[in-house]
């Protein structure tokens, strides 16, 4: 008998590449493959303790839908895992002499599905999981999680060295000023290219590097997949013929209980659905800043009393580490009383909520959100406007397609003391409620993205396309 196909699916370690990973495997394996998915071994106890009983079912001897393992990812326990620089760098020289080892070893016990076929890394693992994959002769493909035009920003490192948009040491930028790839695709500004928004000099000057190598690796595999879709980044994808747009993945709408979905930390899903079900329609103020980005203590307490006075329902997803060296129970004096259930009940904190549910709730009106692409994806897969308040890295050319190409957002801007403050953030806000024509802009786009996975959609065809290749 012979064995399906067998995909090892590689993300980058860290939740916003988890997540849509985890939905590519998925996909793999609704369309005949069988998966293991490597993640690094601090990532999956947070994945397992996260979604046990679905992480159980997952990885049980009886029909597993994705076997997950663990591969040490060459940091100490209790070492800074945001320290990105540094874990992108140790990955490569801990990480791929196990993941070699696990392909050539595949096929030897039963029951873990045959020999890998394929592997599908994440491409900022891409440098060496692909190299990985042409030494032990698997097809391989590289899949991007974030926004195209950013990946396209990657591989024309060559064409902006040429034209002296950045340096070719460090690949900081030569002005402060912007620049276009072609004049179809949006305006980037050079301090916001990817490796200029990660950590100190040091480290971005590290990052270019190996980023830089990692083009070359790329260029060299069989697929190049982006999750995101023709109509959002049409000029890129015209421009960029090789990136294959396959999104956006459908994160966070299958069911736990079947499917582990890469969550780090535990949903409260009864106590913030339950209070969302409470709420009038298109009325509630959704605050979520993904696993990353911080705020030192005089912005958060600005964030919080900006929420109060909007005068808005909110539900504001509060992580435990989400303050930069501060206490994150540092709220204004009086806040959790004023707006909680014991107060006017208009405010709900958790530390984390199921988002895609919370997104697609009709009680929900507008997205204040740091703009990464998963979740720029969610908001618009729902049809939700948007506070673009980015942190670093990609965000920022998120920011852009938000609210200059797209047009479903509103900049969260700062004073000239450094801090958005809770005039704005209430301004903002009441602006976002009442702009009509901003939310038909956000319901064409919500109905456009639903069509191209549908059935005959462009990237349900792209995605067809790559798994019968992939699968010869």
């Amino acid at each position: 008998m012979v064995s399906p196909p067998h995909a090892l699916v590689i993300p980058y370690p860290a939740q916003g590449h988890v997540i849509p990973l985890l939905e590519l495997a998925h996909a793999l394996v609704d369309r005949g493959f069988t998966v293991t998915f490597a993640n690094s071994e601090f990532n999956h106890r947070r994945v397992v303790a996260a979604a046990a009983a679905a992480a159980a079912a997952a990885t049980s001897e009886s029909s597993p839908r994705i076997r997950l393992v663990a591969v040490p990812d060459g940091l100490e326990p209790g070492e800074d895992r945001n320290n990105l620089v540094r874990l992108t760098l140790l990955m490569a020289e801990h990480m791929a002499p196990r993941v070699e080892d696990l392909i050539r070893r595949s096929g030897e016990e039963d029951g873990d599905g045959g020999p890998i076929t394929c592997v599908v890394a994440d491409y900022n693992v891409g440098m060496w999981a692909l190299d990985v994959a042409r030494r032990t002769g698997v097809k391989s493909a590289a899949i991007w999680p974030a926004s195209a035009a950013v990946l396209a920003s990657l591989l024309s490192i060559d064409k902006l060295i040429q034209d002296n948009i950045i340096d070719p040491e460090d690949g900081s930028a030569l002005s402060q000023g912007t620049f276009q790839l072609s004049p179809e695709m949006p305006v980037m500004y050079t301090a916001h290219l990817a490796w200029n928004c990660i950590g100190n000099h040091d480290g971005q000057e590290a990052m270019f590097r190996y980023l830089k190598a990692g083009v070359r690796a790329v260029d060299k595999c069989d697929f190049v997949l982006c999750n995101s879709f023709h109509s959002a980044e049409q000029g890129t994808f015209a421009r960029f013929r090789q990136i294959l747009p396959v999104g956006p993945f459908l994160t966070g709408e299958r069911e736990e209980a079947a499917a582990v979905v890469g969550h780090f930390w535990r949903p409260e899903d009864d106590a913030c659905m339950s209070w969302l079900d409470a709420q009038p329609a298109r009325s509630v103020v959704y605050v979520a800043f993904g696993s990353f980005t911080m705020f030192d203590a005089r912005q958060f307490r600005e964030l919080a009393l900006g929420l109060e006075l909007s005068g808005r329902p909110f539900l504001w997803v509060v992580r435990p580490d989400i303050v930069l060296g501060g206490d994150v129970h540092d709220y204004p004096d009086g806040f959790l009383d004023r707006v909680g259930a014991s107060g006017n009940g208009r405010g709900m904190v958790v530390a984390w909520s199921p988002q895609q549910r919370v997104l697609a709730h009709p009680s929900v009106a507008c997205f204040v959100s740091h703009c990464g692409w998963n979740s720029t994806m969610e908001g618009v897969r729902n049809g939700l406007p948007f506070l673009a308040w980015p942190y670093f890295a990609d965000q920022f050319v998120n920011q852009v397609y938000i609210c200059d190409v797209w047009k479903v957002g509103l900049r969260a801007e700062a004073d000239d003391s450094g801090v958005i403050t809770k005039e704005h953030i209430a301004g903002r806000i009441e602006e976002l409620m009442s702009d009509e024509g901003m939310r038909e802009r956000v319901e064409a786009m919500k109905k456009v993205a639903h069509e191209s996975i549908n059935q005959g959609g462009s990237s349900h065809r792209n995605f067809d396309m790559f798994v019968d290749a992939i699968k010869a």
